[in-house]
């Protein structure tokens, strides 16, 4: 039989609508950290619910698209991968970009898709969004499995050479990027309970950004030049080189980009907290 609590064990959770403005809240979000694995385990299990080949969207997506893009971009367009073999270039700039487009996109309709949830019940909000960068980056190590099995057989091979000893980097890359395309998807979650055709906007937005950053192509193939320093400030293209460094062994590091790029994040990440924190106490009133 369980011990009755004691007064000193007594808690009480108040709920108030009046907030300062650089209240992030982040202490009652780890006080929810159960409920953020249950949506995790949702978001990841809703996906490829009701599909006819379930899971094994995680392998054919990434694969069929990299083979698209190899004969597009290689075979076609005759655009080179700096010696790398071209199915695994386009596989692991698929796997790294996927990862912080679907953070990105699908925080983007935080507000708009769980309504009738927020509506009925509290909890901390950004539960919601944390819990989406979980369920991708879980997504992402599974299709890094695949990664894997072509890296191995291009090493054995001699046709490719990883940096082993910077592998441990990739969880970092990871928290970055998820952080960013949080901090940016929650921005435009927020923006989108006023103004809708925002949404709409997002995915032909993502497309330009794809576009924008080394993932078809590497940083290499571009002359010295405006362009070049563009894509450069790209926040983006910093983290994705450095991945195709430790995983390809080719690849630009570019420290004072990588600065830059964290420094983003942080302010993106805080910036989009705040809002999102802002616009949860009133959104019902405009969704």
């Amino acid at each position: 039989m369980s011990e009755p609590i004691t007064s000193n064990e007594q808690y009480h959770i108040h709920i108030s609508s009046e907030h300062k403005l650089l209240d992030l809240n982040l202490k009652e979000v780890w006080k929810y950290r159960d409920l953020i694995l249950l949506f995790t385990k949702r978001n990841f299990a809703v996906r490829y619910k009701q599909t006819i080949l379930g899971p094994a969207w995680l392998f054919l997506n990434p694969f069929i698209t990299s083979v698209m893009h190899t004969i597009v971009f290689g075979r076609i367009a005759k655009i080179g991968t700096d010696g790398i073999p071209q199915i695994l270039f386009h596989l692991t700039g698929s796997a790294f970009w996927s990862f912080f487009s679907s953070c990105l996109v699908g925080n983007a309709s935080t507000f708009t898709a769980n309504a009738r949830v927020f509506g009925k019940v509290y909890f901390p909000r950004l539960t919601t969004p944390i819990s989406n960068v979980l369920s991708n980056a879980i997504q992402f190590g599974i299709q890094m499995t695949m990664v894997l099995g072509f890296l191995i057989y291009f090493s054995i091979n001699k046709m490719v050479v990883p940096n082993w000893l910077y592998f441990f980097l990739i969880p970092f890359l990871l928290i970055q990027l998820g952080l960013m395309g949080m901090g940016v998807g929650i921005i435009i979650s927020s923006l989108t309970t006023k103004y809708r055709d925002l949404s709409v906007l997002v995915g032909f937005g993502m497309s330009l950004w794809m576009y924008g950053t080394p993932v078809v192509y590497p940083l290499s193939t571009i002359s010295d030049g405006l362009l070049k320093q563009l894509v450069m400030l790209n926040p983006v293209t910093a983290p994705i080189e450095l991945f195709r460094y430790i995983v390809l062994g080719r690849g630009a590091v570019m420290p004072e980009y990588l600065v830059y790029s964290r420094i983003f994040t942080i302010i993106v990440a805080l910036l989009g907290i705040i809002i999102f924190n802002k616009v949860e106490r009133t959104f019902m009133d405009t969704v």
